[in-house]
């Protein structure tokens, strides 16, 4: 009742408890992503020692068990002198104080990347344990703390010479499922920023490997450039790259190659901090291709007639990084994953569109090499829509709303609410039928195997029935009339058997979703459903296992005699077990289809799903190792 509710139900956190109480308002989650933001905001902190030029290298030690990070700069050190609004000392005013800190004030820094004043003390809240040893003026200072609380006060440690900070952390397991860091995914980090910034040394150590490397790059973002390319194994389509290195404010470097990929990759970058949700930053580099390639070709006379040019074609097949240093970056929200400042889109457009442009009229053979590029992907997306208009018309010449007669519809028409199963072969698809929610829930059984669509035009692709019958019951239409909006289905989720059989016709699948819908995975609707490989009875308690390390890690929890029944498939699954371990959304789980690495997607496809026998069987053996280390 109303008249229960008073003063006392009031909670008042202080110190870092929001922290704890909210983790994810802070660092985006508590999941993979999140556990390694702590370490992005120690390391950030550092790096922007460096960017201002108070440091010159920079390490991050990753320990034996892959549990603690140890970052440690040559930067000015921490002031360690008492605070005058706290009377503690800087180092805890830091690191135990939200938004307090010293990128408030530009006299301290002048470009940074973390202007919250929520980073260091939000790591120290939400890590176990955390140790500072701080160097300034001949004498070593160190600290320790528990979730957020200090151990102690700050203490002299002896003489030392240079300056410096060094922090050390401990994931806290209340907080993160999982507190073990991925030590390649530290690595690339540290790599990265070795091209941001350069002059500045950066050194990774893994204390279980036992690798100590250092990175340092004298070009910056060309030699960036370069490893992408590498790694992709994209072919670039004119020799030398378009560089761009200004030096005025805001600072701004690009380096930029157009390749025989089909993909468009933008790798973006605000004060050393990847910005993977783009922003004003990213609108501004894309509005300066497009109007400086359509003054040159405009210039030069250089488009056939017939042919009718579109921002994707200017852009398809480009690689990017766009690196900026912006004095007030407005990010959204503390992951920082998109910037907001609108006056930079100008800035940024005026500049490239100009030195682009500048670059191509004076290097004419290069210009013409790209715009021959840019007129391929146009000719090949109007062959895209020719073939999207043959599906519409195979579509309308059976009725209005012809769907495939194996699709078992749903009632509602809702199209958020609603979930399209692609499921593996007549049985199963029978089984996923009685077991479903028919109100929103429709399944659509294909047979065996689907056509492998790489390397095939949209055209070709549609003339197989399963794929043809798929694109009718989706009715979003495909290719350049893909239309979301009619969409017929907020979730499409793959369903295949939990084996080896059905991966494999799980990839068949998304590997058609790439190619043929891609945006329908950059708009968050393609999804791969979790089926269990085994049920384990423990005494009177079931457990679901979803392949056999699952199974191996829940006898080792579970003690007692145990009865384990290996399903088939789903065929042979009752309906109300797929309904409970598999379609009910209270109990499901599923896997968002994301691309969150163009670069890596494109030739992870292209490798596995290619006609090249040998890049698959390198794809394959690379990974085996690892995949084994995991079985075991």
């Amino acid at each position: 009742m109303a008249s229960d509710y008073s003063a006392k139900d009031i909670a008042v956190l202080e110190g870092l408890e929001p922290v704890r109480k909210r983790p994810s308002m802070y660092i985006g989650g508590i999941d993979r992503t999140g556990l390694h933001h702590l370490a992005w905001e120690i390391l950030d902190n550092s790096i922007d020692e460096a960017m201002n030029g108070h440091a010159q290298s920079i390490t991050l030690t990753l320990s034996k068990d892959q549990r603690t990070v140890t970052v440690s700069d040559d930067g000015r050190g921490i002031p360690v002198d008492a605070h005058p609004k706290t009377g503690k000392s800087a180092v805890e005013t830091i690191l135990c104080t939200l938004h307090s800190g010293g990128k408030f004030e530009r006299n301290s820094y002048r470009t940074s990347g973390g202007l919250h004043g929520v980073g260091a003390s939000v790591v120290n809240a939400l890590s176990e344990w955390l140790h500072v040893r701080v160097k300034r003026e001949s004498m070593a200072w160190e600290m320790e703390f528990c979730r957020g609380k200090p151990k102690g006060k700050l203490q002299q440690a002896g003489p030392a010479r240079g300056t410096g900070t060094t922090i050390a952390f401990r994931a806290d397991p209340e907080i993160f499922k999982d507190t073990r860091f991925d030590a390649a995914l530290l690595r690339e980090r540290m790599e990265v920023a070795s091209y941001l910034h350069r002059g500045v040394t950066f050194r990774c150590i893994n204390e279980g490997s036992g690798s100590d490397e250092k990175f340092e790059h004298a070009e910056g973002l060309a030699d960036y450039l370069k490893k992408l390319l590498a790694e992709s194994k994209a072919v670039a389509v004119h020799a030398e790259p378009f560089l761009l290195r200004s030096e005025s404010d805001p600072r701004m470097e690009v380096a930029l190659v157009w390749t025989e990929s089909t993909a468009e990759s933008v790798r973006s970058y605000v004060n050393g901090i990847p910005t993977g949700s783009g922003g004003t930053h990213e609108n501004g580099l894309r509005s300066a291709l497009l109007k400086a390639l359509r003054n040159v070709i405009e210039t030069h006379n250089m488009l056939p007639r017939g042919v009718e040019l579109t921002a994707e074609d200017i852009r398809e097949g480009i690689t990017v990084i766009l690196s900026l240093f912006v004095e007030e970056p407005q990010f959204q929200g503390q992951t920082k994953d998109r910037l907001n400042n609108t006056e930079v889109q100008a800035v940024v457009e005026g500049r490239v569109r100009q030195d682009l442009e500048h670059w191509l009229n004076h290097n004419r053979s290069t210009a013409e090499t790209i715009v021959a590029r840019i007129i391929l992907a146009a000719r090949a997306r109007a062959a895209s829509r020719a073939a999207s208009a043959e599906v519409k018309r195979k579509t309308s010449a059976r009725h209005r709303l012809n769907l495939p007669g194996k699709l078992s519809d749903c009632i509602s028409t809702d199209g958020v609410d609603t979930e399209l199963f692609l499921v593996e072969g007549d049985s199963a698809g029978g089984s996923a039928k009685q077991g479903r929610d028919r109100t929103n829930q429709a399944i659509l059984p294909l047979r065996g195997k689907v056509l492998n669509v790489e390397g095939l035009t949209p055209k070709k692709a549609m003339e197989n029935k399963e794929l043809c019958d798929l694109v009718t019951a989706l009715g979003c239409g495909i290719g350049e009339h893909f239309d979301l909006e009619k969409l017929r289905y907020g979730r499409v989720i793959l369903l295949a058997d939990a084996d080896s059989d059905g991966h494999h016709i799980t990839t068949l699948l998304l590997t058609f979703f790439y190619r043929m819908l891609p945006a329908l995975i950059r708009n968050g609707r393609l999804f791969i459903a979790q089926p269990p490989l085994y049920r384990v009875n423990i005494g009177r308690e079931t457990h679901w296992a979803a392949d056999d390390a699952d199974r191996d890690r829940i006898l080792a929890k579970h003690r007692g005699k145990a009865e384990i029944t290996r399903f088939k498939g789903l065929g042979e699954m009752p309906a109300e077990t797929l309904w409970e371990t598999t379609l009910d959304p209270a109990q499901r789980r599923l896997l968002r289809v994301e691309i969150t690495e163009p670069l890596a997607a494109e030739k992870t496809i292209s490798e596995l799903m290619g006609r090249d026998a040998s890049a698959r069987f390198d794809f394959v053996m690379n990974r085996a190792e690892s995949v084994v280390a995991l079985d075991l």
